[in-house]
């Protein structure tokens, strides 16, 4: 492709839709230069492709391999773990037609409340950035792009579409930042997401500072920066500052914009281009025929199951586990037959397969029995459930619904020995810690998951899994817990001091630390030795059967290498660490405390509860919830299945998703359904301005055709 060449051809018009998406997963065609689409669909750690591109429902997606989630695999400590998944996912990537990975979602686990948590890496910068990096690698050797999301402090969900992250940029640097960092300088990602939320009061769509000032000059990224679905505010403040293209597109509003900008000026030609220059290299790199060749879909799952085996963490273990097979098992809890292996969300996925404990322990001829009476040992499988964890919200607190500590207490009174199979995205509160032989924890552990816990319970496989976050006590011991995710400014006040740094430096006792996890086997490790930048450790494994353990280098209470060592009974092997020195450079550390704004009047920025403060408000967000509330109806009424689960998470997601979001941000991401006049119409209504509003609703936004539409009616005028 002759990008400069094209560039010149372009005119004014082609050059504000190729910078905006179209049919919710494309870039914008333009037929009459030979520029094709572009397709996009979600991740991370799975592919998402929608069956239609009319279709928007979650649960309306091509069957693809549901592989471990990010919670999983960043537990494994084993980047090649990631890179591999990576790998598969880019092939099934390959035969539907994508040509960009929504993913890896890369943000730092702040608190463990966050809903999405399931979805990232780790507390930690350096484990963050190494695991998403080897994602992109894998999947972009298979000549699939990536989007590397979310760019950047979007660590919470109940203001994620409005919210301001206020930090220092010390912390920004070091700590939220790092893993980008890591990955652009690494990995060189296609693409860069960036968050829906502000950052010291700018929001990051058209944040210079962040998307040209940091990504571009100081790190050399010189990919495609895209908006996250919906982010969009000012549209050529976004051009302006180094945001590319909008997404998922087709808002004629923000079309209308760019072409007044550049009429007047404000929008020098020189910005467009330079948008459109990254695009259309992005396009020239990766659109590329579907492949034709059916994905090994079997050894899919059995590098899913693989990795969720790898990943999964020994919490505690009194000598119950592994099983022998010759106790009396009994089981308790529902995900033993109904497994939780993924989360709820943009990121959930129609699985090809899946295989729960239950079919793993039937598959081997594991015996096991529902009745206490002729068992000595129980398994009880529990955990969150997505009622409990989700994208578009954060939980409530850290504690596991009531009535599975209820059922726990219950076991534990009988003085048989239990062992809980824990599933989740985020740490949880375990009161029963100290009454139960044995904690498992499998994170989320894809569709393949039940193989994995059946080969690690009977000691097929040895747990080798180490926690990528801190496990704390109680919730209350979280830094700043009071004020998280309670109001529009979150207040990076604990700065630098996230996760292990804070628990270690202030010397407050944790249930389980960063880093932790046990095994069947035992390991010994030498003293470091140093020469240089080089660090050196001999570790060994002295117990009797095959294991592998995951060495970790700090320096300065700060992780800075790490490296999975597999070894046979008796085994040494010599690790060695060289350590990349950073700028030393000195941020500074400090941040302007902003002001709470007021509810009222409600705002295009405003949250979509907040129209509720007023009767006819209330009507609107009646009217708009229905549709979320309709297809859950729906969906309660299928027969019961997997379409009937999806479906129901679906909607729940959706419904999720329209309390937590702006006015503007629902017309920016409903694809032309919600235009932006009617979400202003909306604003003036609720604030009681009956006229505007019903001006508003009734105005229209008139732009040109696309050039798609243009290739068979010339003379169309658009209008919506």
């Amino acid at each position: 492709m002759d990008i400069e060449r094209i560039l010149s051809q372009m005119t004014v018009e082609e050059k504000a839709a190729l910078v905006s998406g179209t049919d919710f997963m494309y870039t914008n065609p333009i037929p009459r230069l030979g520029i094709p689409s572009l397709s996009m669909a979600d991740g991370p750690h799975g592919l998402r492709k929608q069956k239609t591109s009319e279709s928007t429902e979650v649960s309306k997606s091509e069957p693809a391999t549901a592989f471990p989630t990010a919670v999983a695999t960043a537990s494994s400590w084993n980047p090649d773990n990631t890179r591999r998944m990576g790998e598969a996912i880019a092939e099934e990537c390959r035969y539907y037609g994508v040509h960009t990975l929504l993913g890896p979602g890369v943000n730092i686990k702040r608190n463990p409340l966050c809903g999405r948590n399931f979805e990232y890496f780790s507390e930690d910068p350096y484990l963050a950035g190494m695991m998403g990096a080897a994602e992109v690698e894998g999947v972009q050797s298979k000549g699939v792009g990536v989007s590397v999301k979310h760019f950047a402090m979007n660590n919470s969900e109940n203001y994620r579409f409005m919210g301001n992250s206020v930090a220092s940029e010390r912390a920004m640097r070091e700590i939220y930042l790092k893993p980008f960092e890591i990955i652009v300088r690494r990995a060189n990602p296609a693409t860069i997401m960036c968050a829906y939320n502000q950052i010291n009061g700018t929001f990051c769509s058209e944040n210079k500072w962040l998307l040209t000032d940091v990504l571009r000059e100081d790190w050399g990224f010189d990919g495609v920066v895209m908006t996250d679905w919906g982010a969009v505010h000012d549209r050529v403040a976004g051009i302006r500052a180094g945001l590319d293209l909008e997404m998922p597109g087709d808002t004629p509003i923000c079309r209308r914009w760019i072409l007044d900008a550049v009429e007047s000026g404000e929008l020098p030609m020189a910005d467009l281009d330079k948008a459109c220059r990254n695009i259309l290299r992005w396009i020239d790199r990766y659109v590329q025929p579907a492949e034709k060749t059916v994905p090994d879909w079997r050894a899919h799952h059995a590098l899913a199951a693989e990795i969720a085996a790898d990943s999964a963490v020994l919490l505690k273990n009194d000598g119950v586990l592994p099983l022998t097979g010759n106790e009396k098992l009994r089981v308790e809890g529902g995900l033993f037959e109904q497994m939780r292996y993924q989360g709820a969300g943009s990121s959930m996925i129609n699985p090809t397969v899946v295989t729960t404990p239950k079919d793993a322990f039937d598959e081997r001829g594991i015996r096991y029995d529902y009745s206490l009476d002729c068992c000595d040992t129980i398994l009880v499988f529990a955990g969150l459930t997505d009622e409990y964890e989700s994208e578009g919200v954060d939980r409530e607190n850290m504690r596991l619904p009531d009535d599975q500590l209820a059922l726990i207490d219950r076991l534990c009174d009988t003085e048989k020995r239990v062992v809980v199979v824990l599933f989740g995205g985020s740490p949880v509160e375990l009161p029963f810690n100290d009454r139960v032989s044995a904690i498992l924890y499998m994170a989320l552990p894809g569709q393949n998951g039940g193989t994995a816990v059946a080969q690690l319970l009977t000691g097929e496989k040895n747990p080798s899994g180490k926690l990528c976050e801190t496990w704390p006590l109680r919730y209350e011991d979280v830094p700043g817990h009071e004020t998280y995710g309670k109001g529009i400014n979150e207040v990076y006040r604990e700065g630098t001091e996230v996760g292990y740094r804070y628990y270690n430096k202030h010397n407050i006792p944790v249930r389980y630390p960063f880093g932790h996890g046990l095994s069947y086997t035992s390991f010994s490790r030498t003293e470091w030795v140093r020469d240089g930048d080089t660090y050196t450790t001999t570790v060994s494994n002295t117990g009797d059967r095959y294991g592998a353990e995951v060495v970790q280098l700090y320096l300065d209470g700060a992780l800075c290498g790490f490296e999975k060592v597999y070894l046979e009974a008796g085994e040494s092997a010599e690790v060695h660490f060289t350590v990349e020195r950073e700028d030393q450079s000195i941020y500074p550390d400090t941040f302007i405390e902003p002001d709470e704004p007021p509810k009222f009047p409600v705002t295009m920025e405003s949250r979509f509860t907040d129209l509720r403060q007023t009767a006819i408000g209330r009507l609107l967000y009646r009217f708009v919830m229905g549709v979320a509330d309709r297809r859950l109806r729906d969906a309660e009424r299928l027969p019961e299945g997997s379409e009937r689960d999806n479906k129901i998470k679906g909607a729940q997601f959706l419904k999720r998703i329209f309390e937590s979001n702006s006015l503007r941000s629902m017309t920016m991401s409903s694809g032309g359904m919600m235009a932006y006049p009617v979400a202003k119409g909306f604003m003036e209504l609720t604030n009681r301005h009956y006229l505007r509003g019903i001006r508003c609703l009734l105005s229209r936004v008139k732009v040109p055709p696309l050039p798609k539409e243009q290739s068979y009616d010339r003379d169309k005028t658009a209008s919506r």
